[in-house]
């Protein structure tokens, strides 16, 4: 049952996240015909680990962070190791990008020597239907001063958070973004169950282009353009 120090509510929202677009033709680059890439795609999927039951039922941009369960890295809600997934999401659009945008940007500086893309890489942002039951809004006047829930590196008060509403049967966890420079709401959905709809309800199509300092964001689907400018521990519109 919840604490009853946690204001557990039940959350409704469409949410979206950003996923990057090469899925669409990874693997079809390296067969020459259709039967092949089944083929291809059929020997890869046996060779991962099996979605979780109370998944399955889902479209695979949906599954996918609950497929994996042991992590080299904690992110903000999943501790690293063998521990549950997190699908994260945002309640705007751009709050996505941006939380994507800063991911890539902390890949390549932890990583000097690999040379970014020249070209703007294709994403697309899926809007998922969420539905939980029992949710907790670190939003909430109750919750703000009880942790640290927006320091940009130290996730330590969010991931002791994140365990013990996992065991109050808490399905999904509200939250400022620390990347975004509206601080957009993010969304971390800790279980499948807060799915309403199986698969996406609206996508939109993002053109990322990657440099050590700005970043540029194309929405085909808006025909909208914004620029980041690459901070310390967030990004500033520019």
């Amino acid at each position: 049952m919840p604490r009853p120090d946690t204001p557990y509510a039940p959350y409704r929202g469409n949410v979206w996240r950003l996923i990057e677009g090469q899925y669409r033709s990874a693997t079809v680059r390296i067969v020459d015909t259709d039967p092949e890439h089944a083929l291809l795609e059929d020997i890869l999927e046996e060779s991962k680990p099996p979605v979780p039951a109370a998944c399955q039922h889902l479209d695979y941009q949906f599954w996918s962070p609950f497929r994996y369960g042991c992590y080299p890295r904690a992110s903000r809600f999943r501790r690293a190791g063998q521990t549950p997934g997190v699908w994260y999401g945002a309640e705007r659009a751009l709050t996505a990008v941006a939380e994507s945008i800063w991911g890539a940007v902390a890949f390549f500086r932890a990583s000097p020597e690999t040379p970014m893309p020249r070209r703007p890489v294709e994403h697309t942002a899926v809007q998922a239907d969420i539905r939980a039951v029992v949710a907790v809004d670190l939003t909430d006047p109750v919750m703000v001063g009880q942790g640290r829930w927006t320091d940009p590196s130290d996730y330590s008060d969010c991931l002791t958070l994140a365990d013990q509403v996992r065991n109050d049967g808490c399905e999904a966890i509200r939250y400022q973004s620390v990347r975004d420079p509206d601080q957009g709401a993010n969304v971390a959905v800790l279980a499948c169950a807060a799915f309403a709809q199986r698969a996406p309800i609206a996508q939109q199509t993002w053109h990322i282009t990657l440099r050590p300092t700005l970043v540029r964001a194309h929405c085909e689907t808006l025909r909208q353009r914004h620029q980041f400018a690459v901070g310390a521990d967030a990004l500033e519109l520019c």
